[in-house]
């Protein structure tokens, strides 16, 4: 019987190569959420991007950004830092039955945006060049007056999950979230992980050229993800029918 990791190693590997059989090229990035000051699983991370010469987006929570993140990343190559709302607070009401989100429907508009107008300057001090403007909304959630209002403030960029809001110009979606989130957190196993994959790959065979967004979380993460990276990167960051274009590219407007 084929095991779940083989399985997933060989779809994947078949979807690419029909990609590569007709000249095309599936692009790929990847968007790590929750940053806020350098551990051993950062490092881990970035080792694995690192190996298999990929950027990794750093969506970093501004408020409590340190100086020692921004001297860590100083010399990575394929580090890269999006902006993560402020302060990774809820402001809706659980009590209602909505949805997490700071960036949601219970925000004063003008408040929030001078947070993240200061969340701007913030990582932009800490990280330079190497910050994009782009918000990525904690828990993938935002108001769509805050999502109109962002390039106001020198935010053009956007990044969720899969179609929230969707499509803008300079926004650039998620679409496989490595992680189970509910009871105990952990790696959503080989056959969920090749059934989102198969989703997302059968769409692209068919529709336009919409970067494949992986969303991973460095902090959450179990042994099991970390093997899932190494897996997922040795086929997919070498193969003939996929690119990884530079992540600050992909912000960029289009035509």
């Amino acid at each position: 019987m084929t095991s779940g990791l083989q399985r997933f190693r060989d779809e994947l590997s078949a979807h690419l190569d029909w990609f590569a059989d007709r000249g095309r090229k599936v692009r790929f990035w990847w968007r790590d959420d929750d940053a806020v000051e350098p551990t051993a699983a950062l490092d881990r991370m970035l080792a694995i991007a690192n190996r298999h010469n990929v950027d990794v987006a750093l969506a970093i929570i501004p408020k409590d950004a340190t100086q020692a993140l921004a001297e860590r990343l100083g010399s990575e190559q394929h580090a890269l830092v999006l902006q993560h709302g402020w302060q990774h607070r809820n402001f809706q009401r659980k009590d209602l039955g909505e949805k997490a989100a700071e960036l949601g429907s219970r925000r004063d508009p003008d408040e929030l945006m001078g947070q993240l107008a200061d969340g701007k300057a913030r990582l932009e001090a800490l990280f330079g060049d190497r910050f994009i403007p782009a918000v990525v909304p904690p828990w993938n959630r935002i108001d769509p007056e805050i999502a109109r209002r962002l390039p106001d403030i020198g935010l053009p960029g956007l990044s969720t999950f899969t179609w929230h809001n969707f499509p803008r110009a300079c926004q650039v979606q998620s679409h496989v979230d490595i992680l189970k989130w509910k009871k105990q957190v952990r790696f959503i196993g080989w056959e969920s992980a090749r059934l989102r994959f198969d989703l997302q790959l059968t769409r692209r065979r068919n529709t336009g050229d919409e970067p494949l967004g992986l969303l991973t979380h460095h902090l959450a993460h179990d042994e099991s993800s970390f093997a899932f990276l190494e897996t997922f990167l040795a086929i997919a960051a070498h193969h003939d029918g996929a690119e990884w274009p530079e992540v600050k590219g992909l912000f960029e407007p289009r035509p």
